[in-house]
């Protein structure tokens, strides 16, 4: 049986890259096109379920209760 408990002894502190060559900048978010023609206002939120990224949009011209 394997335990979802973690020794945190075996953490160690992130550390900062020592060349810029080590920096990476964040992923872009993606460009959504929606066949029906809706326009994307914003890009909400987001979260991993399983191995995909779900989007939380807000559509242009249109409320808060068509977020989705």
């Amino acid at each position: 049986m394997i335990h979802n408990v973690f020794n945190e002894d075996l953490l160690t502190r992130c550390k900062e890259p020592q060349f810029k060559e080590q920096h990476m900048e964040p992923a872009p978010l993606p460009t959504i096109i929606n066949k029906e023609g809706y326009e994307v206002k914003e890009i909400q939120k987001h979260r991993k379920q399983d191995k995909e990224i779900q989007y939380l949009v807000h559509w242009k011209g249109y409320g808060g209760e068509y977020d989705q």
